[in-house]
């Protein structure tokens, strides 16, 4: 799961990363509303925790820019504040919970981990595509009464792929998604993973298919008899 921390108190952000990273999630961290509202804007993350009192640009502010720009993410709000009026407001804004501070980290795991399910429920847990379904619980890629387990890496790219159908994604965006901003990996790993899924693909007599788009990236499609 990719997380996106907004919040001023840099020690606080530090902190909750470390914390978060041993939990085994994907941690980007802004001190700042407008490098939040940037980063938010990309759409990779699964979750942003993001506190309403920051420079810049506030959160409410920062929540209200993302959601009339159609960023469905669903977004924890973080405060000193917890007056009933608070939590009303940022609710009504389009936030999906609410979280005063001082908080137990247990508690924001949490409720990180509620938000996720709750997206994924949204989505549904099996993806599908022409001939092929996706388990989220399960990794396992199925087709024609077949099924085959994907490794955490070949089944991110190819469940961006199957709720991206219909269009191309970069191979900047699955390098932001899966591996995140501070990584070292260039394009042709990504290329060797899609190879994986292919095989995978082709063993299971699918007749979906990995396109690639030249320069720029991957998208599904149905092969051509």
């Amino acid at each position: 799961m990719k997380i996106l921390l907004v919040d001023d108190e840099r020690q606080l952000t530090s902190a909750l990363s470390v914390i978060l990273k041993q939990k085994k999630f994907d941690v980007d961290c802004a001190n700042n509303g407008e490098d939040g509202f940037d980063m938010a804007l990309t759409g990779i993350y699964d979750v942003i925790v993001l506190d309403i009192m920051m420079p810049k640009i506030d959160g409410i502010t920062v929540l209200k820019k993302l959601r009339a720009n159609k960023i469905s993410t669903p977004i924890l709000l973080l405060t000193a504040k917890g007056e009933t009026e608070d939590k009303i407001y940022g609710l009504n804004m389009g936030a999906d919970d609410y979280l005063a501070k001082p908080f137990d980290t247990n508690e924001l795991i949490a409720r990180i981990r509620a938000l996720n399910r709750r997206k994924a429920e949204f989505t549904g847990d099996i993806l599908e595509f022409n001939d092929i379904s996706l388990n989220r619980d399960t990794l396992e890629l199925c087709c024609n009464g077949h099924k085959i387990s994907l490794g955490k890496k070949e089944f991110h790219i190819l469940e961006m792929l199957i709720v991206n159908q219909g269009k191309s994604i970069d191979k900047e965006r699955f390098i932001e998604k899966i591996w995140g901003y501070d990584t070292n990996a260039e394009y042709n790993t990504i290329e060797v993973y899609v190879s994986f899924i292919r095989k995978k693909l082709t063993a299971l007599h699918s007749t979906t298919e990995i396109k690639s788009i030249r320069g720029f990236g991957y998208t599904l499609e149905v092969k051509n008899d």
